[in-house]
């Protein structure tokens, strides 16, 4: 027999009756039924419940272990009786009869208690994660990874990719997120940098000639954190050669919406192949982000033209001095009283905003300051536009075109959630496409590059030597899932005489240009192919599947909101040889930081 098991905890059935096994697992809980004993043991895999009475040298032993020690039963499987099924369990028509237990590893106290669906404190979780990692639903979360990355991996394959590893040290970039350096031993003062992605190595790859390109990739940026952010990640990166935009689609489409399909259980998928294409300027219109939930039916207008000369003197300055108004409905409101209105101006104001406007109607009659000045006309008018009914409300959103988008989208997600209806059990996915090339940097009062410098114009030489650059539209795209942005991505700039071109309308020199992208640049002179890519987040779509608000849900090991490990102490202080070795001096020691002590006075709670 072997040392610890014949079986795991998930595998003996009533076809196992009357063998003699040996299961190895913890404890995860015990009942004690005056004089006989259940234990429930668990594995990786599954519980199998064990019973021991007065008659089993186990009994004693089992009856002093505290929950979390980790044992090995030898003794008899016996069945269940009726009553005493449970069908949730793979196990749950059979029991095993302890007749020996040996002690592989005594529990103390422990910080969380892991039969328990209790809500713990984060930085508890996080300083005993391997303890949290036993919980059920994290457990599940993190097989859960496994799975998916195993099926992005295998449909990539499919699809004809090679999977390529791509440095981890490498040279710091001046564009993208903030970089984690790492000092250079045998290169005094010089610093190597982790990647924030493979992006060049992955483009030069499609210059060395190996045309399909992917992998599971590891990223790090230093930035500030929320709820579907971590330091470091994981993305599904992939690069092709000789490819249109729609190449690209076609070609991922598939493997989102296939994953999506083999994981979400009863929830709908947007099938591949019908993913809807929303240029950028329609998404900020209609959904006031760039990152829309699709699942929201509620759908943003601008109105400023019904402003233009209108009774209602604030609007009409704000648009006559060049500002705009939108208006979200608020379907099906006349139930609602005015301090359903009234809060969510409260909201607007709370989140930085001067105000959310309102209109209430309740059949047919229109109430509040806005519709009082601007008249039953007007608003009857604008209704019909919108497309609204007698019972509809509607707010608005005005100001500086960027700052009303940006209100106007926060307020339809709140009108969604608010009035429940974000569509529930569906994941629907969508492109954004067509961003602009270029935008107007305010502070700097310059043309400076809108998001990845290294996208192809569309309209190419051409467009750079004839257009106003801020109408140059590059060849970009997002993949977004339910208000997500799963990845960005595009057709890249593999031209040197367009790529310095881009870079110049942004105000860079060609000196500038060779000195920062030295490597990229150099390779493009000898022979690049067109190509382009992406690189879906796999942390964001495990959260997706998982049903998870929070990214570190799903990782196995993740930093807390500041970026630290409260299980190993990282970052941490390091000694004088250490910082000697790298050419490293600190003007100032670091202090103790108070958020790394964890509280453990609820410790055997």
């Amino acid at each position: 027999m072997h040392a610890y098991r014949t079986h795991n905890c998930a595998q003996l059935t009533q076809d196992a009756v009357g063998e003699t096994v040996r299961l190895s697992g913890w404890v995860h809980k015990k009942r004690d039924h005056g004089g006989v004993l259940f234990v429930d043991l668990r594995d990786h895999y599954g519980i199998t419940q064990i019973v021991a009475d007065e008659d089993s040298p186990a009994l004693p032993v089992l009856e002093k272990l505290k929950l979390e020690s980790v044992v090995t039963i030898d003794g008899g499987v016996k069945a269940r009786d009726a009553v005493a099924v449970n069908p949730n369990l793979p196990t749950g028509e059979i029991e095993v009869f302890a007749r020996s237990v040996t002690v592989q590893s005594r529990a103390e106290d422990l910080p969380l208690i892991v039969n328990s669906a209790e809500d713990y404190p984060e930085e508890t979780r996080l300083k005993y994660r391997f303890i949290d990692l036993r919980r059920e639903r994290v457990h599940a979360n993190i097989m859960l990874r496994n799975r998916v990355i195993t099926s992005l991996r295998g449909r990539m394959i499919d699809q004809g990719f090679t999977e390529f590893q791509t440095p981890i040290l490498g040279a710091s970039s001046p564009e993208g997120a903030r970089d984690y350096l790492v000092p250079s031993r045998l290169h005094p003062g010089r610093f190597y940098a982790l990647p924030q992605a493979p992006q060049m190595f992955k483009q030069l790859l499609m210059v060395a000639g190996f045309d399909r390109y992917f992998q599971i990739a590891p990223c790090f940026r230093d930035e500030d954190l929320r709820a579907d952010r971590s330091p470091e990640f994981y993305q599904l990166d992939f690069e092709m050669s000789f490819v249109t935009q729609e190449d690209v689609f076609n070609t991922i489409e598939p493997v989102l919406a296939g994953v999506f399909e083999e994981f979400a259980g009863d929830k709908s998928v947007t099938p591949a192949g019908e993913f809807p294409r929303i240029p950028y300027a329609e998404a900020i219109l209609k959904y006031g982000t760039d990152k829309p939930d699709l699942r929201n039916p509620v759908l943003i207008s601008d109105v400023g033209a019904h402003f233009e000369k209108s009774g209602f003197g604030l609007f009409e300055k704000i648009v006559g001095g060049g500002g705009t108004v939108r208006a979200i409905p608020a379907p099906g409101t006349n139930e609602k009283s005015r301090k359903f209105f009234d809060e969510m101006n409260d909201w607007a104001r709370k989140e930085g905003f001067a105000g959310l406007g309102y209109v209430t109607r309740k059949s047919g009659e229109f109430g509040g300051p806005i519709a009082k000045n601007h008249g039953t006309e007007g608003m009857e008018k604008l209704y019909a536009e919108l497309g609204l009914g007698e019972n509809d409300g509607l707010f608005f959103a005005a100001g500086k075109e960027k700052d009303a988008a940006r209100l106007a989208g926060a307020a339809r997600t709140r009108v969604g959630e608010t009035l429940g209806l974000i569509e529930e059990g569906a994941f629907k996915f969508c492109w954004i496409v067509d961003f602009p090339m270029f935008e107007y940097d305010e502070d700097l009062k310059k043309v400076d590059f809108s998001h990845n410098p290294f996208s192809m114009p569309q309209g190419e030489m051409e467009a750079l030597e004839t257009k106003d650059p801020l109408d140059i539209l590059a060849w970009q795209y997002d993949i977004v899932c339910n208000g997500y942005e799963l990845s960005s991505g595009a057709i890249r700039n593999h031209r040197p005489d367009i790529m310095y071109k881009a870079f110049e309308v942004a105000g860079y020199s060609k000196e500038e240009v060779d000195a920062n992208f030295s490597g990229m640049i150099e390779a493009f002179k000898l022979g690049a192919p067109p190509h382009g890519g992406s690189a879906p987040g796999i942390d964001r779509i495990v959260m997706l599947l998982a049903d998870e608000p929070n990214i570190r849900e799903v990782i196995a090991f993740p930093l807390n909101q500041r970026a630290q490990d409260l299980m190993m102490g990282a970052p941490s202080a390091v000694s004088p040889a250490q910082l000697r070795d790298v050419h490293i001096r600190l003007t100032e020691q670091p202090k103790a930081d108070p958020a790394e002590q964890v509280r453990t006075d609820n410790i055997g709670e």
